[in-house]
């Protein structure tokens, strides 16, 4: 199954990497590879994750990775990415489907 990101999570994939780097730029690298990592495996088991609450006529599912949410959907075509939100951060306003 493809993997696919919106524009929004590489933007989110790179403002994480910033944020990371401004205190260690090698974990920065390190870290961005465990998220996509994560994404990658999400094909395998894309149904794995639970569905988010009042985004179920949506599809979307959310998976943790250290701390961070991965915000996706299963579509015919594959997995797509929506966000990849912070610690705390809000998932409708990240979504902005409500």
């Amino acid at each position: 199954m493809r993997v696919r990101l919106s524009s929004q999570a590489v933007r989110d994939l790179q403002g994480v990497h910033a944020w990371v780097e401004r205190d260690n730029p090698d974990r920065a690298i390190r870290f961005i590879a465990k998220l996509r990592d994560a994404m990658k495996r999400l094909a395998t088991m894309p149904n794995a994750f639970p569905l988010i609450p009042r985004y179920e006529r949506h599809g979307i599912r959310r998976r943790s990775c250290k701390g961070y949410g991965i915000l996706y959907s299963v579509r015919h075509e594959g997995l797509f990415v929506h966000r990849i939100i912070g610690p705390g951060q809000d998932h409708d306003r990240a979504l902005g489907l409500t």
